[in-house]
């Protein structure tokens, strides 16, 4: 198949633009380098079965790229307003690339009779009342708040994918993707890569609240196998959960770490948590595991240890 990533150049979309081709298609990753990075795809540029794009999913794409099937992922993803690349740095672009961009692809997709499939996410729920949360929840989020660019913003991709479902007869589906990590990912505020920093450099753990606030850990690796399966084997027009459903507190993620490394670093706590951060965050994915068999298979100390040796790696060459 040829197939379209958007935002391929960025953590998941380089994991997904690799697995894609090791199953044998071919691959046309769209990135504006805006969040993405050039070195996440450069093992890729010699490969036959690879072509980089660099351009903006909300633009128009040229007439003659033909493709059978288009994962648009690209968005600023970071929480972190500190993070140049973060959706709070980014407020406008983050906005732009889930609605119009969201709504450009669908046109696009639809014109050529391919699949698509729209990375949105846990965010979707907010500060969830219900737990676990399922597909069905509706979600308790703020409409203005700092975080309301990126929620509302994907809440609003969803609704635009689902409106070219049903009324245009667009094959389309939406995942909903709970935290994750590996190799490849930014640092950018985000709890797990911050933990291992901080615990390889014996650097005290920041946490915001008092760490009991809990959250769903997945392995790079589970997710793309999830994205791929919800694109060949998700029904048109449904919405998948995909996210590890075992539930760490903070505290329980950094007594990991800490012990994975063997540092000396101890837990700092920041006064006050964040406006909008959830206090509890965990996916019901009976559906995903019922559709089309999956689940997460990397535990949480196991993808840890990988992640531990990559930043080894990188830091040392």
């Amino acid at each position: 198949m040829r197939i379209i990533v958007t935002g391929g150049a960025g953590f998941l979309g380089s994991h997904l633009c690799d697995k894609l081709i090791e199953q044998g298609n071919q691959v046309i990753c769209i990135d504006n380098l805006l969040t993405g990075d050039i070195a996440n795809i450069n093992h890729l540029q010699n490969s036959p079965d690879f072509q980089f794009v660099e351009a903006d999913a909300v633009e128009a794409f040229p007439q003659d790229l033909d493709f059978d099937a288009l994962y648009h992922l690209a968005s600023p993803a970071s929480p972190n307003k500190n993070n140049p690349k973060s959706y709070q740095a980014l407020p406008f672009d983050t906005m732009q690339v889930n609605t119009f961009g969201t709504w450009n692809l669908c046109e696009e997709t639809l014109a050529r009779g391919a699949k698509f499939l729209f990375a949105s996410t846990s965010e979707v729920y907010g500060d969830p009342l219900e737990h676990p949360q399922k597909e069905a929840y509706n979600g308790n989020v703020s409409t203005t708040g700092p975080r309301s660019v990126y929620d509302e913003s994907k809440r609003f991709g969803e609704t635009i994918t689902q409106a070219y479902v049903n009324y245009n007869k667009l094959d389309g589906r939406i995942i909903r993707i709970f935290n994750t990590y590996g190799p490849r990912m930014a640092s950018d505020g985000r709890v797990v890569i911050e933990f291992v920093k901080a615990a390889l450099n014996n650097k005290p753990f920041p946490i915001f609240g008092d760490g009991t606030q809990t959250r769903s850990f997945m392995f790079v690796s589970d997710l793309i196998d999830g994205i791929i399966a919800a694109m060949d084997k998700g029904d048109k027009g449904e919405i998948y959960n995909l996210g590890n459903p075992n539930e760490f507190t903070l505290l329980e993620l950094a007594d990991v770490v800490k012990k994975l490394t063997g540092s000396t670093s101890e837990v700092s706590f920041v006064d006050r948590m964040p406006v909008d951060d959830p206090k509890r965050r965990c996916p019901d994915i009976t559906k995903a595991k019922e559709k089309f068999g999956w689940e997460p298979k990397v535990q949480l100390e196991e993808g840890l240890k990988k992640l531990i040796v990559y930043l080894q790696t990188v830091s040392a060459s």
